[in-house]
């Protein structure tokens, strides 16, 4: 049930971002939710592998390629859904920095069950 909220949560911070950045679109409520629940998967399944391939770099920016990586992700995401499209890579690497300050925003006002 919590992956859930979360899931949710994070397509509320879709749908407010989109509707605040001017180079992000999605259609709708319904798109944010799956473009939450496509980049949850490649956090989960390439993610992993990209810092891996670019551990030197990673450590050579102290961990600022990172941003890089999850701008990336977010590109890659817009290939995979229809109804979310970006711009370009500076809108997406803003995006993806607003996206995780405004998630864990609202992620904090989850109650972890430990």
């Amino acid at each position: 049930m919590n992956l859930i909220i979360r899931l949710l949560l994070n397509a509320l911070a879709v749908f407010v971002l989109a509707h605040i950045l001017n180079g992000v679109h999605v259609d709708g409520y319904v798109g944010a939710i799956i473009v939450a629940v496509v980049l949850a998967l490649l956090n989960l399944l390439v993610k992993p592998f990209l810092v891996l391939l670019t551990l030197p770099i990673t450590v050579f920016t102290l961990g600022l390629f990172l941003l890089v990586i999850n701008a990336l992700i977010i590109l890659l995401a817009d290939k995979l859904v229809d109804g979310f499209s970006v711009d370009n890579f500076w809108i997406a690497l803003l995006f993806s920095v607003l996206l995780s300050i405004l998630q864990s925003l609202l992620q904090s006002f989850i109650k972890d069950d430990k």
